[in-house]
């Protein structure tokens, strides 16, 4: 594909109500994908500490004259233990990522009131004292399981070669060498009126940094593959989960797994858009 052509293309995210994106539901004894982003890497880095250790600016106080250590809009591996450990108490329903949405400050809210703290969905120090004394330190598994959705088997045409498998059914992302998975992640796609093309193509270009001329949103680790569409990472996936869609791109909400994921492809390798 000619540069000239991507620089007029590229995609972002839309409102399902400007069209339901195109994949179907999750099936039955897969766990419902909610509105919270990214996932695993190959490789698990050191287990986040225990201990507060605030990052970035959260965007509102636990509660008056407290200083909140997370919420909503913060990204860091803390926020990935915080999910983990609310997972094994029964408020987080889907896989630890890095980034605090919506479904995390629900979970914090539903803790926090189990325990009889001010309810707030943001995490201050005695919020998280009072999880970690709750909880035992999450393990590198449940830190960073390997998808929320479950891989379905791979279409035969991803299973000689390296193949970026990219199902619409699973709603997943298969990195495949020579028949193997080597990872997986959950991916999102287009709506109806922008849906993600099908077929057999090939990453033509790799763009670790990348804002769509079209929309004017980032896509950060855009590997294109077919006329500007592409798989790259999407904060509002991160954010709002299947409740967006994008305008034809394969949406990815683990930055972490993806930015891994992007220095192995090649420009080249297969990719298979599938059912």
């Amino acid at each position: 594909m000619a540069a000239v052509t991507l620089a007029a293309t590229g995609c972002t995210a839309q409102a399902v109500g400007a069209g339901a994106p195109t994949a179907p539901p999750a099936t039955a004894g897969t766990p419902s994908p909610a509105t919270d982003g990214p996932e695993p890497s190959g490789t698990p880095s050191s287990q986040p500490s225990s201990q507060p250790s605030p990052s970035g600016s959260p965007a509102a106080s636990a509660s008056p004259g407290k200083k909140a250590l997370m919420a909503e809009g913060t990204e860091n591996e803390q926020v990935r233990e915080l999910q983990a450990r609310l997972r094994q108490g029964g408020h987080f329903h889907r896989s630890p990522t890095s980034f605090y949405g919506s479904m995390t400050a629900k979970a914090v809210s539903s803790f926090q009131r189990e325990q009889s703290l001010p309810v707030t969905g943001t995490v201050d120090e005695a919020t998280w004292r009072s999880l970690v004394g709750a909880t035992r330190t999450p393990t590198a598994d449940e830190l960073r399981p390997p998808t929320t959705n479950e891989l379905d088997a791979p279409d035969a045409r991803c299973m000689t070669g390296r193949v970026l498998c990219i199902s619409k059914e699973s709603r997943t992302l298969a990195w495949m060498i020579d028949g193997k998975v080597v990872s997986a992640m959950d991916v999102r796609f287009g709506s109806v009126n922008t849906p993600t093309r099908e077929g057999i193509f090939k990453v033509d270009r790799k763009e670790r940094t990348w804002k769509s001329t079209l929309y004017h949103s980032d896509m950060p680790y855009s590997m294109f593959f077919s006329r500007g569409q592409a798989v790259h990472y999407s904060s509002d996936f991160a954010a709002r989960g299947y409740n967006g869609g994008s305008h034809g791109c394969v949406n990815v909400r683990d930055k972490e797994k993806l930015a891994a994921l992007f220095d192995q492809v090649k420009v080249g390798d297969k990719v298979v858009v599938h059912w």
